[in-house]
């Protein structure tokens, strides 16, 4: 039974994989039976009745004919499953609570039909294929549902990323870290914190997972013969996609339009929101089971592809762009609490309106050796698309250029205005110098750099 300060802290949480909110009793008590139904077929969880989508406890009266018609709604769920029905007092307002333990005789039915939860959302399955493969996975137990009894929360948590997660979710108030990630089911009922808690907020988890980390490799030509870059980043998967993301925005190609005196809007050869989509999307779906092999991204002349272990689940490969079911279900909605991942399901039409509307190809999704891989075409030789646009490798001709139409600017203005990291823009900065083109006039933190 879960007390006043908990809900309160899950109000502030807002919605999520675990928990759910219903201003009030709906008309339809299917509504509330098939959210049950979700929760018992997949990791448990709350759902709070007299709490707005919003989190603001509002408060609310239920009497016993309505108990009644709700408890007759879940013996609906077929096998039994026991759910508790309770009231909480929280600042005089009246909370109900129905708590949905993880059943242990999935799959569950609801008027034949098999209910699960998707990030903060609750979908029914409607294919065979999508049958077919809950069934195959009700005995399996989720990578990131596995409890991790070598790490230690008191030590080896992320503070700093924790904070800034927290921040992104809109978590306010004065509720304990621990308690937070209680309420996210971080944790089990042991307090243990489970792999995807792990992966997601310990400082180092490669220590424990070498797997799990994201390998960048930059090609010369368009085969794996000749390696130009080649990196591997570790830590938090967020911190994983941030740097992977920095990596590419390095690699590729972007030009600038400057109209009138407004601000330089950059045009990048490939929308860097496919690659957000593509990245986020392999870090949550990937086969962490799979310990003899990484999340890869891989750029050559003509193509940037990225793959993860793990093809299509047989739920999604029906309508594969439509359907989403990820692997990692913990993962996949501590990404969705960070509004990373816009709408369930949402991210391959994405990729694909990106692409069509830059003039691109649209991406190619292939399952091959047990990978799931999404390729982006780069532009021809001649750096162009649909014959418009044309696009330059950033260097110190390109910085130069910038300094010359708005002198004045700072090195960190600089690295942000051409997306290159602050040690890149200094070397181009330092060049120029060298060859007598710029100069640094003013204090070392407020001055910035002019034509010579």
């Amino acid at each position: 039974m879960i007390t006043a300060e908990e809900i309160k802290s899950l109000a502030i949480s807002e919605e999520g994989y675990n928990v759910d909110f219903n201003v009030r009793v709906p008309s339809k008590i299917r509504e509330i039976t098939l959210e049950i139904c979700a929760f018992a077929n997949s990791e448990g969880g709350y759902l709070l009745l007299g709490i707005d989508n919003h989190g603001k406890i509002q408060g609310l009266e239920i009497d016993n004919n309505t108990r009644s018609k709700i408890q007759d709604g879940i013996r609906d769920i077929s096998p039994n499953i026991q759910v508790d029905l309770y009231s909480v007092m929280v600042d005089d307002k009246k909370v109900w609570v129905l708590d949905v333990p993880s059943g242990k005789d999935k799959p569950y039915v609801l008027s034949g039909a098999i209910y699960v939860r998707e990030g903060a959302n609750s979908q029914k399955l409607t294919t065979a294929e999508e049958i077919r493969s809950f069934f195959q996975t009700c005995n399996r137990i989720y990578f990131d549902a596995v409890l991790c009894f070598r790490f230690d929360v008191n030590k080896e948590l992320d503070e700093d990323n924790f904070q800034y997660f927290r921040h992104e979710s809109n978590i306010t108030g004065n509720i304990s870290t621990n308690q937070i990630l209680n309420n996210l089911q971080v944790f089990d009922d042991s307090g243990t914190i489970k792999n995807g808690g792990v992966l997601f907020f310990g400082k180092k988890p490669e220590k424990i997972f070498p797997h799990a980390v994201i390998h960048c490799v930059l090609f010369k030509g368009t085969t794996k013969v000749h390696i130009i870059d080649d990196k591997y980043y570790g830590g938090t998967l967020y911190n994983q996609y941030k740097q992977a993301e920095a990596w590419i925005k390095d690699k590729l190609k972007v030009s600038y339009i400057i109209e009138d005196m407004g601000p330089r809007k950059e045009i990048w050869e490939i929308p860097l929101a496919v690659f957000k989509e593509a990245v986020i999307n392999a870090l949550s779906h990937r086969d962490y089971y799979e310990q003899e092999a990484v999340t890869l991204v891989e750029i050559y002349d003509d193509r940037v592809v990225i793959s993860n272990p793990g093809g299509l689940l047989l739920a999604v490969k029906k309508e594969f762009g439509t359907r989403s079911m990820s692997r990692n279900p913990l993962i996949f909605g501590l990404f969705t609490r960070m509004n990373l991942v816009e709408q369930v399901a949402s991210g391959i039409p994405r990729m694909r309106d990106e692409m069509k509307e830059a003039g691109l190809p649209e991406p190619v999704f292939t399952t091959d050796g047990g990978f799931f891989s999404v390729e982006f075409r780069r532009p021809d030789d001649s750096g162009t698309v649909n014959g418009t646009v044309k696009f330059k490798t950033i260097n110190e001709e390109v910085v130069f250029e910038l300094i010359k139409s708005e002198e004045g600017l700072s090195a960190p203005e600089i690295a942000e205005r051409i997306g290159k990291s602050l040690r890149t823009t200094k070397r181009y900065l330092d060049t120029l110098k060298k060859s007598n083109k710029i100069e640094f006039r003013g204090a070392p933190k407020t001055g910035g750099y002019y034509l010579k």
